[in-house]
């Protein structure tokens, strides 16, 4: 199977592309094409876990015909960057993303969301007896004809205690099913040297349909992960993808880290490790 066409090389020059357009739109010409409402931001409160952390979620509002992306967005997209070093009382910030859709346009497969984005956020505080307020440096791409670069810099005073909020619940049920829940019954993956990195090639005993896609991410940043090429067999997704270091040298996977999101058919299915 020839992925020439997906290197580090062409994946830069589609960035390239994405970023291109971007700028463009500085100019008068996109400009006007440019909703004064294109994105409204903020956070929502949320409320005290059972286990201590704080419940949130960052809520975005797009135009009419705009989307962002998802934390893996493919080739074309423009992954969201976010900073929380302006944080108080924050130790850490776990993501709970729902369900993205993907998108296709001119042979170019990107993921994200349209409309609404509500990702919950679970928020470990330092001290559970001190107030938080989270402060929040995002970078991000807006696109619809045209690709917006777009920094939002959000604060709030996150009350700890409060109530479950409807829209915050309905996230974190649209997060992707279990393995298990979705009916996997196997998970082979097979690794084999390429001359700059490695190919991974996941074989998932999965029901679904034709149009059902892979999405393979790793835990090591510097790791570049192509676009994978899917098809199914049957009750057998085979999905394909690249892993090409930053520079040159040997490349250590963590098989037990890879995550392997499918997509299809208005549901997600996240996958845990990648055994042989």
């Amino acid at each position: 199977m020839a992925h020439t066409a997906r290197r580090p090389a062409a994946a830069l020059r589609r960035y390239a592309a994405a970023l291109a357009l971007c700028l463009s739109a500085a100019g008068p010409a996109a400009a006007d094409a440019v909703p004064d409402n294109l994105i409204r931001a903020g956070f929502l409160g949320g409320w005290t876990t059972d286990g201590g952390t704080q419940m949130a979620a960052l809520r975005l509002d797009l135009a009419d015909g705009w989307k962002t992306y998802w934390r893996a967005p493919g080739d074309a997209g423009i992954p969201p960057q976010f900073d929380w070093s302006g944080s108080q009382n924050v130790a850490a910030v776990r993501f709970h993303w729902p369900t993205p859709e993907v998108f296709y346009l001119n042979g170019m497969r990107t993921i994200g969301y349209t409309h609404q984005l509500v990702l919950p956020l679970e928020i470990t505080p330092r001290d559970p007896a001190q107030p938080i307020h989270l402060q929040a440096s995002i970078d991000m791409g807006v696109c619809s004809d045209i690709c917006v670069p777009v920094s939002l810099q959000l604060g709030a005073d996150i009350p700890r205690g409060g109530a479950p909020d409807a829209s915050i619940r309905a996230a974190l049920a649209d997060q992707p099913m279990a393995a298990k829940s979705a009916g996997l019954s196997g998970l082979r993956c097979e690794v084999e040297p390429i001359r700059d990195g490695l190919r991974l090639t996941a074989q998932i005993d999965l029901p679904g349909g034709a149009e059902d896609v892979a999405v393979f991410e790793t835990a090591d940043p510097e790791l570049w992960v192509s676009e994978s090429e899917t098809r199914r067999e049957g009750g057998r997704l085979v999905s394909t993808s690249d892993l090409i270091p930053a520079r040159n040298g040997p490349v250590a996977l963590d098989r037990s880290r890879i995550t392997i999101t499918v997509l299809g058919d208005g549901r997600a299915v996240e996958l845990r490790g990648c055994p042989s």
